[in-house]
């Protein structure tokens, strides 16, 4: 079997995705079960972009130690020196750097000529291979490049030092077909391929990034790129567990397989989906929660005669449980730290302590509690990271057919004051956002509003994302609770405290300068 290298940009493609924006401490998180995941590099941001990306970047790259740590950055000097700074604490640091080569982007938006553009790619390469021990090089926009044309820059890049050659499908255009030929066509007209990694990067736009991938290992890719659930801009990148499963499951056909601990895959697309707000689509293929549930009664008489009949992927093998009651409320501390450390979180001693009262709380409300009720309470206590925040203090809500919503809210500021006041609004959730919107200092107004179960049944948690804009500021909140109405209120005010976060850290760095 060949080994295909799995490049994970979840955290930087994938947080490019509209109305996604993570803290550093979620990243973190994501990061940590990329490397139980086991993704062989993993693309922890873009370091230039912000001081924020910065930081982000680095703290993952001083983390994580069985996965190489890779930042993006443009084709200059300044990108170059922002990534090795951010990565250089890493176990084994490597740079992603990338410059446009078709014709409609040399010409309108790098204003080169082709020849100005191979030698800043050459330039760039020999200049980061100063400080990192592996450079992939990127041709952006590759697959409306011209042929010739991108073999030579390659063939220069690879002379300039670089070890992996990435051939992205910038805006998802290709056929699979065209796009194995693509590399067909590199592996036979660059003198001196032999030896590199050549890595597909495929998007979404046509609904072929999956495809496109598996095609590009066909072809000769030894590495593939993508990202969790498939997030990223416009309509996403190949989705890596897609991509995964079809090897593991087709490996008669294809002679190729990953490196990735299967069984971990649905716990990753679940923390990938909690923290950046995005749902997985019921019917997406692996991952999705119909991906193993079968309606027809042709279907279900197959499956109690033989699995196999209509189940080609066990639920097992991405890591679905066959039990979800984990938990009662007769439950003790041990019994609830040991289950914390199955679902892979790593907890100190004062959020132990506050998961456990979450958790008895949640036992004396619900019948069961399920393992995705203890998922999203762990995740929720495990990338808290604001100390000095808006907490709901009380929150009651008058709703009837004949009378106006109105909701009575008590909040505590960071300050330790205790506000209060009443609104209403056409619906109970309008009620209580023109109420906060009144108790906030400044200008708060809500953007997107979304709403999921974690799990079924008439007692399941609601999951509330929001997308607000906060005195200018754009900012995301999640909030869980198993009234609709409350998690509805903790999603706003968590979309405030993330803002007050980074004013806060903006002040604390302006200080020290």
């Amino acid at each position: 079997m060949r080994k295909i290298n799995v490049f994970d940009t979840t955290l930087r493609d994938g947080e490019q995705s509209a109305g996604v924006n993570l803290n550093a401490l979620e990243k973190l998180e994501i990061a940590k079960q990329l490397e139980r995941l086991g993704v062989d590099i993993m693309e922890a941001g873009f370091p230039a972009a912000s001081s924020g990306d910065f930081q982000g970047v680095k703290n993952i790259a001083d983390t994580v130690r069985n996965a190489s740590v890779t930042g993006l950055a443009r084709a200059n000097v300044g990108d170059i020196d922002a990534a090795w700074d951010a990565l250089k604490g890493g176990a084994d640091p490597r740079l992603h750097v990338f410059l446009a080569t078709s014709p409609i982007h040399m010409t309108h938006k790098l204003k080169k000529t082709p020849d100005e553009v191979v030698e800043t790619a050459v330039e760039a390469v020999k200049y980061a291979k100063r400080f990192f021990p592996k450079v992939q090089w990127s041709a952006e926009d590759a697959c409306r490049s011209d042929r010739s044309f991108l073999a030579k820059i390659i063939k220069e890049v690879i002379d300039a030092g670089a070890s992996v050659i990435n051939i992205p499908d910038t805006v998802g255009y290709r056929s699979p077909q065209e796009y194995g030929e693509l590399f067909t066509y590199l592996r036979n007209n660059v003198p001196n391929i032999e030896g590199v990694d050549l890595s597909a990067h495929c998007h979404n736009d046509l609904g072929m990034a999956v495809a496109n991938s598996l095609a590009a290992i066909e072809c000769g890719a030894t590495q593939i790129e993508g990202t969790i659930n498939g997030i990223g801009e416009r309509a996403g990148n190949a989705a890596i567990e897609e991509v995964a499963v079809a090897l593991r499951i087709r490996n008669d056909f294809y002679q190729a397989e990953t490196g990735l601990k299967l069984d971990e895959i649905k716990r990753t697309s679940n923390l990938v989906s909690k923290l950046t707000g995005m749902a997985v689509p019921g019917n997406k293929a692996v991952v999705g929660a119909n991906a193993f549930a079968h309606e027809s009664g042709i279907h279900q008489d197959g499956m109690l005669k033989e699995k196999t009949t209509y189940e080609i992927i066990s639920p097992q093998l991405i890591g679905v449980q066959s039990t979800s009651l984990v938990l009662g409320k007769h439950s003790g501390r041990h019994a609830f730290r040991d289950r914390v450390k199955e679902l892979g979180f790593t907890l100190d001693d004062t959020k132990i302590n506050e998961a456990f009262k979450e958790f008895k709380d949640l036992a004396d409300k619900k019948k069961q509690v399920t393992e995705d009720d203890l998922f999203a309470l762990l995740t929720d206590i495990q990338t808290d990271e604001i100390a000095e925040k808006y907490e709901i203090h009380s929150l009651q809500v008058q709703y009837g057919t004949a009378n106006i919503p109105t909701a009575t809210i008590s909040i505590e500021a960071p300050d330790g004051t205790m506000l209060q006041q009443a609104g209403t609004g056409s619906g109970s959730v309008e009620a209580i956002y023109n109420t906060l919107e009144e108790m906030m200092p400044g200008t708060l107004k809500l953007q997107d509003y979304r709403i999921n179960s974690v799990g079924g049944g008439r007692d399941a948690l609601a999951e509330v994302h929001v997308r607000v804009t906060y005195n200018g500021v754009e900012s995301n909140g999640r909030g869980t609770a198993q009234d609709v109405l409350e998690s509805s209120a903790i999603a706003y005010l968590n979309a405030v405290n993330r803002v007050l976060v980074r004013e806060s850290y903006q002040v604390k760095k302006q200080a020290h300068v």
